[in-house]
């Protein structure tokens, strides 16, 4: 079979899709799968072997949609399926007469699909996310039982991320990575004083310096924190691809981080990974992997799943750096003695 597979468009649903993407490859040795993504997530596809090609979808406007199609049309696929639920991804699927287009019965593209599948009813799949799209290709029939899949895994290049932060002036061998942002909303920000206190107590405690990482839009966010933290502080934010980042991620010994897609990466590289919740549900959108740890306080109104917090953010003031520190000792002694980072 020749298979276009749609990616989600937003990293951290990229990284929650990958056992699904690994499925398809699992059960379709001889096929030639295709993922189609957005340019800000492809990169997350390039080093997996569950892909023989990514494409970018560029599918702004009508023009761009219809030269997209032409372009799919041509490559003659046999099957498509969407794991966003989006219409315009259905849409494109739709205009470039793919036989078979398989998603979600969801954002009124019933017509556009061959097979709608209805959404799954709320406690009948578990609540990780990465189950929901598992789910998608059992009842389409990819998949013959919904079992407990492993961990979430990236092929990341630690070497590489330590040769990455010699180029930025970090030392390389000790590095904490921090993840202070969330482009959801600032609800699910931790207090940017409180992530300073705590890479500092364990730059200190380690020897180590500390990367800050973002997207452009929370370069002073992170610049702030560096400052506070001192010269042990780079920010690295908007300075890196996410290629890059996934490397230079992989070889931190431990990674403080909001819900995001950061939190997500580092998760996935295999990395002590502590990250703190309150407006997101952590049950659904959690990292996976066993050196991952969520810190969160429950309150009456969490998870809210609001983007700003219209009353006084306690499901984050509540959270205490103690805390944070607490969970990122114990895991990176897990890490040392128990589960040995390797490269990989």
């Amino acid at each position: 079979m020749n298979i276009l597979v749609r990616a989600t468009n937003w990293v951290g649903d990229a990284v929650m899709s990958v056992p699904a993407v690994c499925a398809i490859r699992d059960l379709h040795p001889g096929s030639r799968i295709t993922v189609l993504a957005r340019p800000w997530v492809a990169e997350l596809y390039s080093r997996e072997n569950f892909a023989d090609q990514v494409l970018l979808c560029e599918d702004r406007g009508m023009r761009a949609r219809l030269h997209l199609a032409s372009e799919l049309r041509a490559q003659r696929f046999d099957c498509a399926i969407m794991l966003p639920n989006s219409f315009d991804a259905a849409l494109v699927a739709w205009m470039a007469r793919i036989p078979r287009r398989i998603g979600y019965d969801r954002d009124a593209r019933r017509f556009l699909l061959t097979d709608p599948i209805p959404v799954p009813v709320p406690g009948s799949i578990p609540p990780h996310q990465r189950f929901y799209y598992l789910e998608l290709l059992r009842r389409a029939g990819f998949l013959a039982t919904l079992s407990e899949c492993p961990e979430i895994r990236l092929h990341a290049d630690p070497a590489a991320g330590r040769e990455l932060f010699r180029s930025f002036g970090l030392r390389a061998d000790r590095v904490i990575g921090v993840s202070p942002g969330a482009a959801f909303g600032s609800a699910k920000r931790w207090l940017p004083e409180r992530f300073a206190e705590a890479a500092s107590t364990l730059g200190v405690e380690n020897d180590a310096e500390v990367a800050l990482f973002g997207a452009a839009s929370e370069a002073e966010l992170c610049a702030a924190i560096a400052r506070s933290i001192g010269p042990r502080a780079h920010n690295l934010a908007a300075r890196t691809s996410l290629t890059q980042f996934l490397d230079l991620a992989s070889a931190c010994f431990a990674f403080l981080t909001n819900d995001s897609g950061a939190m997500h990466i580092a998760s996935a590289a295999g990395v002590p990974t502590v990250a703190v919740f309150g407006a997101t549900d952590h049950a659904a959108t959690g990292p996976s992997a066993p050196l991952a740890r969520i810190v969160r306080t429950p309150v009456e109104c969490s998870p809210c799943l609001l983007r700003e917090c219209p009353i006084d953010h306690r499901c984050m003031t509540r959270v205490e750096t103690a805390t944070v520190v607490a969970e990122a000792r114990q895991l990176v002694a897990l890490s040392v003695h128990g589960h040995p980072h390797q490269d990989h």
